[in-house]
Formats: structure tokens, C-alpha cells, sequence
């Protein structure tokens, strides 16, 4: 008898410990791990929305069905906050957390771009002429999976997420408003303000599971170039009786280069280039108008302002020496995207548990545009690349080729950094 009741004491308090044991498991994993988890069970929806945004890209202002997906699927997941309209489709919703704490935000652009894809894959796009030729799908699917995965964490987030659908990245129309400086016009920072801003961009040239980065300038200034050069038409058999603009736009498109290369410190970058000529309207005729159309970068102010000094004190020059006349015209794409270093070094430390040491790889500032500038702005930002190329899988083509593509294990990755990336900084700033 005692060795019966023996071993059901034995039984009966090796039963619960195996039961607790069993659940340590589950009980131990970090937060990392329990995102890396959310993350992972959402790789086929975070595939087939990207997917589904692919095959119906909507070109800037246009983007009517993307947006109200995305506010669906917000509402969906019981954001109470979910406003569209802003910046014409935009969305703004906030994710309240349990805790008191600031607000950060998160941005994903939605735009396609007017080029007709070549890639014959199940999701090719279904719009003529229109594709997801720079990875804004991507963008936006990461996005909602970074709220899918939070939204399930509300009892640990320390403040708000503010998440920032941006309609018309790549430029609204012409004659029309849009993008990020028209969401900061209609008030996307405000009530509440954010204390920081994130975004993240696919990288064709970087590998998928990696990280790239930069910190202060990262993404050029754009301002678009417009000259008319005004000559005096006459008989092409008697040039010296008229003024030829079209030579004075030659003359005038190489004299502009001499600013990169001989005006401006060589150790600053700037790329001044002339993209269309359009003047003349008969073989036998000297033209008496031409049209330059170009484009100015810089990653940095001053040699922006200086650059457009520059443009045109070489244009009075050329067309004085030419007794021709110009007008000229800077349209501003974009301003410089800077990240805010403080903000760079104090988020590299999650991006480099999240991905490990060697992922996470600092690049140089490069000459492209960003509107994620206008909100940078106002308030600080830090906006990194996402390796979404495998060139084992043949997927390298560039931004804004017809050819382009992501890896879709990308998706995950980027899931589970930005939803780090966010609630690392709500920790750390719980106290503003």
C-alpha cells in the first residue's frame, strides 16, 4: 500500500511540472522572438497582398483601390482611428497602446509608375502601360503587416503608432497637389505630433536579409530644370540674319556641365542633366525657341542653392554672348532626405539583433529623390533599404524598369524590423 501511495504522489506532482514544462517554452521567448513568430505566420497574406497590389498598381492620386484596402484591412484589425482622404487617397490611423508614452510614426508609400511590365509572372500586372516598377506594393504590404503583428501587442506598446499611407511618392500629376508635402500640408504630423519617423524602401542591390543604411544625407535633392532659349528665326541659308537658338542650346548644355566640374568643390556631389530638347519646326529654318527640360541633385543645401545660381548665371552668359534671351524655372521634386544621426545610431542596435551583426551594412548617400523629406522636415526621420535582390533567383533589375521584381522572403524580414524598430523606440522614450 505505501508503495502504491508512493508513486501516485510521484504522479501526482510530476504531472503539473511536465505540464509547466511543456509551456516554459512558449512562456521564455522574447518579444523578438514572439514578433519573428507573427511575422512568419503572416508570409502567405503578406505574399498575396503584395501580390494583389502588384496586379492592380494605380499610377500618384489615382491610387482609389489601394487605399481603401488598407483602410479595410485597418479597421479590420480594430484600429479606432483610420482617417482616409488626407493628401487626396491617403490614410493616417492610430494603433493606442495600453501604456501611457509618445507617438512615432511609420510610413509606406502606395504610387505605381507608368511602365508596362515585362516580367511574365502569375501577378503581372492587369493594368496596361502601369506596374510596381519601384516596390510600393512592398511597401504597403510590410506596412499592414507591421499593424497586424502590433495589433496583437496593444497590451506592450508604450504610446502610439501613427501609420502613414502616402498616396503619389513618384509626383502627383501636373497642375495637381500630392505626396508627402501635400499629407504635411493637410496635417498627417499632427494631433498628435510624432516624436520620430520610419520608412523602408526596397534595394534591388542588396540582398535579401540584409539592411542598408545612411546616416545624415541619404537621398539627393530634386529640382526639375525648365529653360526656354528665345533666338530670332530667319532662312537656314542666312544664319548671321537671324539668332539660332538650337546653337545656343548646345552651347548652353555644355556650359552647364562645367558647373559639376569646375565650379562646385569636387568633393560634394552634384548631377545636373539635361533629359529633353525640343525646338525647330522645319530642316531649312533657324529656330528662333528651344525648350531644355532637366534634372539638379545635390546632398546638400547650400550647393543646392549654389547650383541653381550657377544654372543661371551660365544661361545670361551663353545667350549674352549669343544675343539670345532665356527664361528659366526650378520646380522642386523633392528636398534632401536626411537622417537624423542620433536617431541612426540609436536604432542600428535593433536592426542588427533583428537581422544580425553583418546584415545590417552602411552604403553611401545616393543620388536619387525622396519625398519622405518633406516630413523629415518636421520631424525627425530615418528611412533604410530593404535587400529585396537574389541574384540566384535572377531578381536584380533596377528601380523603374520593367524587369523589376522583389524577393518576397523580404516581406517577413521587413515585417519584423520595422515592428522592432518601433516598439524599441516607444521603450526608450516612454518617459517624453
Amino acid at each position: 500500500m505505501r508503495k502504491i501511495l508512493a508513486f501516485v504522489l510521484i504522479i501526482t506532482l510530476f504531472i503539473p511540472s511536465y505540464t509547466l514544462a511543456q509551456q516554459l517554452p512558449s512562456l521564455a521567448l522574447t518579444r523578438d522572438q514572439r514578433i519573428a513568430q507573427a511575422a512568419e505566420a503572416l508570409r502567405e497574406e503578406l505574399v498575396r497582398q503584395r501580390r494583389d497590389f502588384h496586379m492592380h498598381p494605380e499610377l500618384s492620386n489615382r491610387e482609389e483601390r489601394t487605399s481603401r484596402i488598407v483602410a479595410e484591412r485597418l479597421k479590420a484589425l480594430g484600429f479606432a482611428e483610420v482617417k482616409t482622404g488626407v493628401g487626396r487617397h491617403g490614410v493616417v490611423a492610430l494603433l493606442k497602446g495600453a501604456k501611457p508614452g509618445p507617438v512615432v510614426a511609420v510610413r509606406a508609400d502606395m504610387d505605381a509608375l507608368p511602365i508596362q511590365e515585362t516580367r511574365d509572372v502569375s501577378y503581372k500586372s492587369q493594368t496596361p502601360g502601369v506596374m510596381h516598377a519601384c516596390g510600393h506594393d512592398l511597401h504597403t504590404s510590410v506596412a499592414l503587416g507591421v499593424a497586424a503583428v502590433l495589433s496583437g501587442m496593444r497590451e506592450e506598446i508604450n504610446g502610439t503608432i501613427k501609420f502613414i499611407f502616402q498616396p503619389a511618392e513618384e509626383g502627383p500629376p501636373a497642375g495637381e497637389e500630392g505626396g508627402a508635402k501635400l499629407m504635411v500640408k493637410e496635417g498627417a504630423l499632427e494631433n498628435p505630433r510624432p516624436l520620430a519617423i520610419f520608412g523602408l524602401h526596397t534595394k534591388p542591390d542588396v540582398e535579401v536579409g540584409q539592411i542598408a543604411y545612411q546616416s545624415g544625407p541619404s537621398m539627393a535633392s530634386s529640382d526639375k530644370i525648365l529653360i526656354t532659349l528665345r533666338g530670332k528665326k530667319t532662312h537656314g541659308a542666312f544664319p548671321h540674319e537671324g539668332v539660332d537658338a538650337i546653337v545656343v542650346a548646345a552651347e548652353s548644355i555644355t556650359a552647364l556641365q562645367t558647373i559639376r566640374s569646375r565650379r562646385i568643390d569636387p568633393t560634394e556631389p552634384l548631377v545636373i542633366s539635361i533629359g529633353i530638347i525640343q525646338g525647330g519646326n522645319r530642316f531649312n529654318i533657324i529656330a528662333d525657341e528651344v525648350k531644355l527640360e532637366g534634372t539638379m541633385r545635390a546632398l546638400n543645401e547650400d550647393v543646392r542653392k549654389r547650383g541653381q545660381e550657377l544654372v543661371r548665371q551660365t544661361l545670361a552668359g551663353v545667350t549674352a554672348a549669343n544675343g539670345a534671351t532665356f527664361d528659366l524655372t526650378f520646380e522642386e521634386g523633392a528636398p534632401l532626405t536626411y537622417n537624423e544621426p542620433s536617431l541612426v545610431e540609436a536604432t542600428l542596435p535593433t536592426l542588427r539583433r533583428v537581422l544580425g551583426e553583418g546584415n545590417v551594412v552602411n552604403r553611401r548617400p545616393q543620388m536619387g529623390a525622396e519625398d519622405f523629406s518633406y516630413f523629415v522636415r518636421v520631424i525627425p526621420g530615418f528611412y533604410f533599404f530593404l535587400g529585396t535582390g537574389n541574384k540566384a533567383k535572377g531578381i536584380t533589375a533596377a528601380w523603374h524598369t520593367p524587369e523589376f521584381d522583389v524577393d518576397e522572403d523580404s516581406l517577413v524580414i521587413g515585417t519584423k524590423a520595422m515592428t522592432n524598430v518601433l516598439l524599441d523606440f516607444l521603450d526608450k522614450h516612454k518617459g517624453q
